[in-house]
């Protein structure tokens, strides 16, 4: 019993995972073909770990399909109660995440003080971390950070002082590979997380309908 839901799971995102490569292949081809330029080791490796976390991503999606195929008996209402899913995560979380943020820590409407500013963090930290229940948002952080040479973390305040604002907007480099991978780790271990929770809870889905089928 194990071997069919396990075996599902790892046809699928072998799968997955050959499409993809095969397509960042032909992609990355493709425009060696037509712009000539030829990418440096940071660009191949940034790349790779958007590759990587890619696939950790659509590997969710892929188990919880799974888990939904085995609560519910027919296609369609599978594929539906996923649809329902995704809409409710990719929609409806934000909205609450800002609800609870207001609600819980209310953004002061100017920064005049430094009670002011601590307020504005505990805002964010709120609204980030009731979005991260959704992997739409760790995947969206993750790759933002990947794909932007400049930025250097996933969250969206950033306290800065004078001088500092002077010395980024003067010495601002990329940020080296291993420094933006140490930054994305978090995001990729919750994926894998919340991809091995579902592979769990289908495989003790599936063992009790079983054991009832018995």
């Amino acid at each position: 019993m194990y071997s069919i839901i396990s075996g599902k799971f790892l046809a699928g995102i072998i799968t997955i995972a050959v499409i993809f490569v095969s397509l960042f292949l032909f992609i990355g081809g493709l425009g060696l073909r037509l712009l000539g330029v030829v990418p440096g080791a940071d660009e191949v490796g940034r790349l790779a770990l958007y590759l990587v976390v890619s696939i950790c991503y659509v590997g969710f999606w892929l188990g919880l399909a799974i888990l939904a195929s085995v609560i519910f008996r027919g296609v369609a209402t599978s594929a539906l109660a996923v649809l329902a899913l995704w809409i409710l995560l990719a929609f409806f979380l934000p909205l609450g995440a800002q609800v609870a943020a207001e609600t819980l820590a209310p953004m002061p409407a100017a920064a005049t003080s430094e009670a002011d500013i601590e307020a504005m963090v505990r805002h964010q930290r709120l609204k980030q971390g009731v979005s991260y229940v959704s992997p739409i948002a760790l995947y969206t952080d993750a790759t933002s950070v990947i794909l932007d040479p400049y930025r250097k973390t996933t969250r969206s305040l950033v306290l800065m002082g004078p001088l500092e604002r002077l010395s980024v907007s003067r010495f601002e480099n990329p940020l080296p590979l291993d420094a933006r991978a140490l930054v994305v780790a978090p995001h990729l271990v919750l994926l894998v997380a919340l991809t091995l929770l579902c592979f769990g809870v289908t495989y003790a889905t599936f063992l009790r309908h079983e054991i009832r089928a018995i």
